[in-house]
């Protein structure tokens, strides 16, 4: 490119390199125009003229949708100030208003849906569907996602339900061979506790733990801890209650490992006087009721409508058919008045429970003349567990129900209580369960279905006194995201709920507060292999 000034500097002519052709011919009148403007005016577009030229050629090469030149970027906002929408814009515009449509459409019959995204690319190149067909397609792969994603997770619910309900291979054969155990070696069959201990069992001045289960490793556990947590161990007498096939086996384990200085006495459930059918015929009503047994030991699934059942609603449902709610073990604290006629106050502990600090002083509160301390369960930082009130566990649909609780009134705890049993002794708290047992059984399980602890929760109406949290931290057994921190402070925690720790589905960071008081180098838990953290 040339530049061609006449000698009186009145034209400029711009002209190919090979000067033949005149490209552009500009006549200057002075008057209006300085020589020196014009050509700096002429230098600029010199000089500029190449750049426009290199823009254009990217902006070509780029396309319209991917550009990222200074060019693109006028394109885009020129159509905006000259009042134009966006392309881009009225596509998506387009696909809401499609989306929305197909939402209350019906699926064609015969429309074939992809199984997977490579599936549904391959479709829309061979047969060319509409974007109508597409958003239809779109809809119906996910509404079969969600549907198999949600069947999934009922059958996990199932799944974990007859994991936590068996027993683990580890634990039965630690109950046979402790029980082999007891027939050939006398040591394992020698009282418990020592002859010279026996009227310990009656002394009020020692602080008595009553402790029911079948689970013999799960005792080991709860004694331990106690014995290891207590400022006072040698002041400390359990009284473990086992049902008839496991008494030999959990005879043999607390007479071949002794938890000095502490006492531990072992009694099964036959061998309390007291605890016949004659006295308590509603127990023997729920072993033996065809409908308690079809609902314990039924389908669990045949008759749920799991379209309107959340996930979390069919895990308390199952929790609450757990076989254990229908034996005698998990019924017997009703009954400890009688079962122990000398003893003036008790701490009551379930099996799935870890002792982490001395409850000594659990004795030392005063109940303000009610009979049992428990931790309020409506009150508290985690607001899955400790947001229990009885509209959670009764059916207020119920006639019955409604006229005689209130659905607001704060549920409390079972697993870690002090029973005063002398004014217990004063009550008709034990004749108020039985009467409430037998109404439910009379209504087909339709007052409520979650075990013991609702007519627990009518029986000891009027006699419970609040305790401070601390002192029994639950959900261990069902909630995932249990506050470490919380845990390390609590004095009694509890792995209520599904997830033990001696199963394999028990949570794999909450296990080692309860592992570490297994003895994995006793010979009978190594042979069988106990689960190890």
């Amino acid at each position: 490119m040339q530049l061609h000034f006449s000698p009186s500097m009145r034209s400029v002519t711009i002209s190919s390199s090979n000067g033949f052709i005149d490209l552009m011919k500009i006549k200057v009148a002075a008057r209006h125009i300085s020589y020196r403007t014009l050509f700096h005016t002429i230098l600029i577009l010199a000089f500029l003229l190449p750049f426009v030229f290199i823009l254009t050629a990217l902006v070509t090469l780029e396309g319209v949708n991917k550009c990222s030149s200074f060019d693109c970027l006028g394109r885009r906002l020129g159509p905006k100030l000259l009042g134009r929408g966006d392309d881009s814009e009225r596509l998506v515009k387009d696909v809401y208003n499609i989306l929305n449509q197909v939402n209350t459409e019906e699926v064609p019959v015969g429309l074939k849906i992809p199984d997977n995204f490579t599936q549904l690319v391959s479709y829309m190149k061979s047969n060319k569907y509409t974007a109508n067909d597409f958003a239809i397609i779109l809809k119906q792969m996910m509404e079969r996602s969600e549907r198999e994603i949600r069947e999934s997770k009922f059958q996990e619910l199932m799944n974990k339900h007859f994991a936590a309900s068996s027993v683990p291979k580890g634990i039965h054969c630690l109950s046979l061979r402790l029980t082999d155990e007891y027939s050939s070696n006398a040591h394992a069959r020698r009282q418990l506790p020592s002859p010279e201990f026996l009227p310990v069992l009656s002394d009020n001045s020692y602080y008595h733990f009553i402790l029911p289960t079948d689970n013999i490793l799960a005792a080991a556990v709860v004694v331990t801890s106690a014995v290891q947590s207590s400022l006072t161990p040698e002041k400390i007498v359990f009284h473990v209650i086992t049902d008839k096939k496991t008494y030999a086996g959990m005879h043999s384990w607390f007479a071949l490992n002794t938890i000095s200085p502490a006492i531990v006495e072992v009694k099964g459930v036959h061998q309390f006087d007291w605890l016949t059918r004659d006295n308590v015929p509603v127990l023997e009503a729920v072993e033996n009721h065809n409908v308690i047994r079809n609902y314990y030991h039924g389908n669990h699934i045949s008759g749920a409508n799991l379209d309107d059942t959340t996930p979390r609603s069919f895990a308390s449902k199952l929790q609450a058919r757990s076989p254990k709610y229908i034996s005698l073990l998990n019924h017997l604290r009703i009954y400890l008045p009688e079962l122990f006629p000398n003893l003036d106050k008790v701490v009551f502990l379930d099996d799935d429970i870890v002792i982490q600090r001395d409850l000594s002083p659990l004795w030392e509160i005063d109940l303000g003349g009610n009979v049992n301390g428990a931790v309020e369960t409506c009150k508290g930082e985690d607001s899955w567990v400790m947001s229990k009130r009885f509209r959670n566990y009764f059916n207020f649909s119920h006639p019955l129900v409604a006229k005689s609780l209130d659905p607001e009134e704060c549920a409390w705890a079972y697993g870690m209580n002090i029973f005063d049993l002398r004014a217990w002794r004063k009550t008709n708290i034990r004749e108020t369960y039985h009467a409430w047992l037998k109404e439910n059984l009379r209504s087909n399980l339709t007052l409520w279905k979650l075990g013991t602890l609702p007519p627990a929760l009518i029986a000891f109406r009027g006699h419970i006194q609040p305790i401070d949290p601390s002192w029994h931290m639950l959900g261990l057994g069902y909630q995932k995201n249990t506050s470490i921190e919380s845990v390390k402070k609590a004095a009694v925690i509890h792995y209520n709920g599904q997830s033990k720790p001696w199963l394999q589905i028990g949570y794999e960071h909450l296990r080692p507060f309860w592992s570490k008081y297994v003895n994995y180098s006793n010979e009978f838990v190594k042979n069988c292999h106990i689960l190890e953290s």
